[in-house]
C-alpha cells in the first residue's frame, strides 16, 4: 500500500508540475505574441544602440516562431546590421545614441558594426555616444560618433592590446594528470601550455605581431574619426593619457564629460525640441521588430548566405559549434536550387576536428563546381576554420580577422602517474599485437605514438595541398606561411591567404557580380532550434543551462571562460586543426 501511495503521489506531482509548466508556456505565448504590437515610430525618434548581450554572427531562429525570443541569450549581428541599415533610410529616425555598451563581440564584429554606423552617419544623420565606462573595444565602436561623452567620474581604458596565455606543465607534473601531445608546425602552440611552463619565442613573436597589426587597424579607424594621427594615439596609450576623464578630453579622445541628464538635454537640442518635451527613442530590439519585415534586397534570383560559427566538432552542428551534419545538408540543398545563383559562406571559427573540416571543404568544392562561392571571415578563421573555406572562388576578411593557423596537432589525456599514486593498476588483454593501442592508465607506446605522428603529418600535408589548390600557390609556398602561424586579415591579404578586405555585405556583392546578377534577394541558412525548442526537447539540458548560468554569475565571465577553455583542451582527442591558442585580446 505504501508503494501505491508513493506512486500515486509521484504521478499527481508530475501532473501538477506539467500543468504549471503548460500554464507558463501559454503566458509566454501571450507575451511573445503581443510583443511586436504597439511599436510605433514617431517623428524625431532616436535609435538607442546598447549592446550588452553576446553577439553571434547569426542566431538562425525562425523569424515566424512566436517563441524564438524566449530564453534566448544573445543578438544576431546580421539582425543588428539590418536594423541600422533600415534606420538609415527611415526619415523618422533622426539619429543614433550609443549608450553604455559592454561589448561581448570580437574585434571583426565590432569593425562591421562600426562600418554600418559610419554609413548611417554618411546619410546626414547624427550619432552621439555616452558611457559611464569605456573599455578599449567599447571606445573603438563609440569613436565613430560625432560626439563622444563620458560621465565626469567615469573610467576609460586606452593603453594598447594585450593577451594572456595560461600554462599547465607544472600542475601536470604535480598531479600526474597530463596530455600526450603530437604537433606539426613550429608555431602550433595550441598545445604549448601542456608542454612548457613559459611562452616560446615563436609564440611570443606571432602574438606580438598579430596584436600590433590589429591595434594598428583600430588606431587608423579611431584616428580618422577623431582627427588624430596614429602617432598621437600611440603616445596617448603609452603615457596613459586617457586615464582620467579630463585627460581623455584634453587628449582629444572625448568631446567632454556630462551627466546623463545633461546628455539627454544635448540630444534634445540636436533634435530641436524643448527642454520639457519627451525624447522619442527606441531600442535596437524595438526598432528591429519594425525593420524585420523590410527587405533591403529583392529579386527573383537569390544568394544563399550559409553561416558556420563556433568550434568544429563531429555532429549535427548548431549556433555554438560547426558540425558536418547541417552544413553538408545546406550546401547540397543550395547548389541544387536553381533559384540560388551564388553562395556566400560566413566563417567564424578557431577550428577543431580535421575530419569535419575536410568533409565541409569537399561540400564547398562540389558547390563551387555548380555556382560561385565567396567566403566572408568574421572574428576568426583559423586552422580548420580556414581549411573549410579555401575551396571558394574568393575570400574576404575584415582587417582584424585572426586568419590562417595552417597546422595540425593531436592530444590525448593520460593519468598513468596519478593512477599509480592512488593505487589503480590497469591490465589489458587483446587478440592481436596492436589490439590494445592506447590506455588512459598506461604510458603511450612507441608504436601508437608513431601511428599518431603519421596521422598528424598526413593531415598537415593534406591541409597544405587544399590551401595550395585553392589559393593557386605551390605547396612549398604555403608551407612557408603555414607552420600553424596566425595572421591578421591585413597581413593575410598581403601573403595571399585572402583576396580582399571587406565585410559580409561586400562578399555578397562580389558573389552577385560573379553570378552576373544585379537584382537578388538573400536567403540565410541553416535554421537552428531556439532555446525554447531545445528546452522542450530536453528539460535536463535546460537545467544544465540554468546551472551554467549560475556558475558564470558566481565566478564572473572571464574566469568562467578560462574554465571552459581548459575543459575543451582536455577533451580534445585525435587530430585537430585548431587555432594555436585561446586568444583573449584586451
Amino acid at each position: 500500500m505504501k508503494f501505491l501511495r508513493n506512486l500515486l503521489a509521484a504521478i499527481l506531482g508530475c501532473l501538477v508540475a506539467f500543468g504549471i509548466l503548460m500554464g507558463m508556456f501559454f503566458v509566454f505565448f501571450a507575451l511573445v505574441g503581443s510583443a511586436g504590437e504597439g511599436v510605433v515610430v514617431k517623428e524625431n525618434t532616436i535609435l538607442e544602440v546598447s549592446l550588452n548581450e553576446p553577439i553571434y554572427d547569426y542566431l538562425g531562429t525562425d523569424e515566424n516562431d512566436p517563441f524564438a525570443g524566449v530564453f534566448e541569450e544573445g543578438q544576431g549581428l546580421d539582425q543588428i546590421l539590418h536594423t541600422i541599415q533600415i534606420a538609415k533610410t527611415d526619415d523618422r529616425i533622426k539619429g543614433i545614441s550609443i549608450k553604455n555598451n559592454f561589448l561581448r563581440t570580437g574585434l571583426a564584429q565590432t569593425q562591421e558594426l562600426r562600418e554600418a554606423l559610419t554609413a548611417f552617419k554618411a546619410s546626414g544623420k547624427f550619432i552621439y555616444a555616452f558611457s559611464d565606462f569605456y573599455s578599449q573595444k567599447d571606445y573603438y565602436l563609440a569613436s565613430v560618433a560625432d560626439k563622444v561623452y563620458l560621465h565626469p567620474q567615469g573610467l576609460m581604458d586606452f593603453k594598447g592590446l594585450a593577451s594572456e596565455v595560461l600554462y599547465y606543465k607544472d600542475i601536470q607534473e604535480k598531479t600526474g594528470i597530463h596530455m600526450e601531445v603530437i604537433r606539426h608546425g613550429k608555431y602550433k602552440s595550441a598545445v604549448e601550455p601542456f608542454l612548457s611552463d613559459s611562452m616560446s619565442e615563436e609564440n611570443r613573436t606571432q602574438i606580438k605581431e598579430l596584436l600590433t597589426s590589429i591595434w594598428g587597424v583600430m588606431l587608423e579607424d579611431i584616428g580618422v574619426s577623431r582627427n588624430l594621427s596614429v602617432a598621437d594615439l600611440n603616445r596617448i596609450a603609452d603615457t596613459l593619457g586617457a586615464r582620467t576623464p579630463d585627460l581623455a578630453v584634453t587628449s582629444g579622445l572625448l568631446d567632454g564629460t556630462l551627466y546623463w541628464d545633461e546628455y539627454e538635454a544635448l540630444l534634445k537640442t540636436e533634435l530641436g525640441i524643448g527642454e520639457k518635451e519627451k525624447l522619442q527613442r527606441l531600442s535596437l530590439a524595438e526598432y528591429g521588430q519594425v525593420a524585420q519585415g523590410k527587405r533591403l534586397n529583392t529579386g527573383k534570383d537569390r544568394i544563399a548566405v550559409i553561416y558556420a560559427q563556433g568550434e568544429i566538432l563531429y555532429g549535427e552542428g548548431d549556433r555554438d559549434f560547426i558540425g558536418q551534419g547541417n552544413l553538408q545538408r545546406e550546401l547540397k540543398k543550395v547548389r541544387e536550387n536553381k533559384d540560388i545563383k551564388a553562395v556566400v559562406l560566413r566563417v567564424n571559427s578557431p577550428g577543431g576536428s580535421s575530419l569535419v573540416s575536410d568533409i565541409i571543404w569537399r561540400e564547398v568544392k562540389l558547390t563551387k563546381a555548380k555556382k560561385p562561392v565567396v567566403v566572408s571571415f568574421g572574428n576568426v578563421a583559423a586552422s580548420g576554420g580556414y581549411y573549410l573555406a579555401v575551396a571558394a572562388d574568393k575570400i574576404y576578411a575584415e582587417p582584424s580577422t585572426v586568419t590562417g593557423s595552417i597546422g595540425v596537432f593531436g592530444t590525448i589525456p593520460n593519468i598513468h602517474e596519478f593512477s599509480n599514486e592512488i593505487g589503480i593498476n590497469a591490465e589489458q588483454v587483446g587478440t592481436n599485437t596492436n589490439a590494445v593501442d592506447y590506455s588512459f592508465f598506461e604510458p603511450m607506446t612507441d608504436v601508437f605514438r608513431k601511428q599518431l605522428e603519421e596521422q598528424v603529418a598526413d593531415t598537415y600535408d593534406a591541409f597544405l595541398e587544399r590551401v595550395a589548390e585553392g589559393r593557386n600557390m605551390s605547396v612549398e609556398e604555403v608551407n612557408e606561411i603555414a607552420q600553424g602561424r596566425v595572421w591578421s586579415g591585413v597581413t593575410a591579404k598581403e601573403i595571399g591567404l585572402v583576396d580582399e578586405l571587406g565585410s559580409l555585405n561586400q562578399a555578397i556583392e562580389a558573389a552577385a557580380e560573379l553570378a552576373g546578377i544585379s537584382s537578388y534577394s538573400i536567403r540565410k541558412y541553416p535554421k537552428y532550434k531556439s532555446n525554447f525548442e531545445r528546452f522542450m526537447d530536453n528539460l535536463s539540458t535546460a537545467k544544465l543551462k540554468i546551472g551554467e548560468q549560475v556558475i558564470k554569475e558566481e565566478l564572473g565571465v572571464e574566469t568562467y571562460q578560462q574554465l571552459k577553455a581548459l575543459k575543451r583542451m582536455t577533451q580534445q582527442q585525435g587530430v585537430q586543426t585548431r587555432m594555436p591558442y585561446n586568444l583573449n585580446i584586451k
